[in-house]
């Protein structure tokens, strides 16, 4: 019984907290401007809908463009299993924090390859883009990772996103917790390094790629871009926010994701979108971030 329910759990927090995150940041912001926005369960039913229609497929277009979307998700739900999203992950062992960095980097590579597909050039400037700032990303996550293992022992997320004590401790963690924030805006495509609501052709990274996909294969892409923010923050989350025993441990979680949701919000209401040869200064800073704190567990 505690098995299923546990699964339950896992499973309501996978297909749910995605929408629910994404609409308690639109409504952030609508409440910011003033405005009365669209309900917390806009990106819910605008999921559904999509999965009630067709596709459409250019003849240009191979195998890749039909497989990409649905290998992007499943790297992202294979991704969730190692995250202690209910208290403790569905799969965990001594390097799964590197398996969840490659099965980031997988669910990108088929989303670059299907948008080079169409062999349009404005999705192929999209790709680029995307490439070119995910190898900045991706260092500063790793040494972020590496901080913490260290500090954990060993390199498992349950263990490495479990609150530790110490000066040095708390200095390294804020260095982490600096530069996985960094991380989370540039994986997700979130202001100031992209603005997921803009179609301006000049600034577009992520949107760009997504544009020729539309019915199950767009509801694909945006569940599977949902739960990577949920994923990265739930990370943040367990390591900040200590477990409340009147909540539970999922109950924790969701109440850490609705702060973090608002945050995002308040972040986007406050500031503009980075120029683009800007973005690379503000990934190479949470490298320097992530090497600090690294050093400083180190020591």
């Amino acid at each position: 019984m505690e098995t299923l329910k546990f699964i339950a759990s896992y499973l309501t927090i996978v297909l749910l907290a995605p929408p629910v995150m994404l609409g308690i940041i639109n409504k952030t912001k609508a409440a910011v401007a003033g405005r009365k926005g669209p309900p917390v369960l806009q990106p819910l039913h605008d999921t559904i809908k999509l999965l009630g229609k067709g596709a459409v497929y250019s003849e240009t277009t191979t195998w890749m463009f039909r497989l990409g979307p649905v290998v992007s998700l499943a790297a992202v739900i294979a991704a969730a299993s190692l995250v202690p999203l209910a208290g403790a992950p569905l799969v965990s062992f001594n390097g799964d924090a590197i398996l969840f960095a490659y099965l980031f980097a997988l669910g990108r590579f088929v989303t670059v390859t299907a948008a080079l597909d169409t062999g349009s050039s404005f999705e192929g400037m999209g790709a680029s883009r995307e490439v070119a700032f995910s190898s900045l990303a991706e260092p500063a996550l790793i040494l972020a990772f590496a901080g913490l293992a260290y500090r954990a022992g060993e390199f498992s997320l349950v263990r490495m996103f479990a609150p530790h004590g110490g000066l040095n401790s708390a200095a390294s963690t804020i260095l982490a917790l600096g530069s996985l924030f960094v991380v989370l805006l540039a994986e997700n495509s979130r202001i100031p390094v992209d603005d997921p609501n803009t179609h301006l052709e000049l600034t577009m990274i992520h949107e760009v790629m997504v544009l020729d996909h539309g019915g199950p294969d767009l509801a694909f892409i945006l569940h599977g871009a949902g739960l990577k923010l949920v994923l990265m923050a739930g990370l943040l989350v367990r390591l900040i926010l200590p477990e409340l025993p009147m909540l539970g441990s999922a109950g924790s979680l969701l109440l850490g994701l609705a702060a973090a949701a608002v945050l995002i919000g308040l972040v986007e209401s406050s500031m503009a979108r980075l120029r683009l040869v800007r973005v690379p200064q503000l990934l190479v800073a949470a490298i320097c971030a992530a090497t600090f704190g690294l050093i400083l567990t180190l020591r």
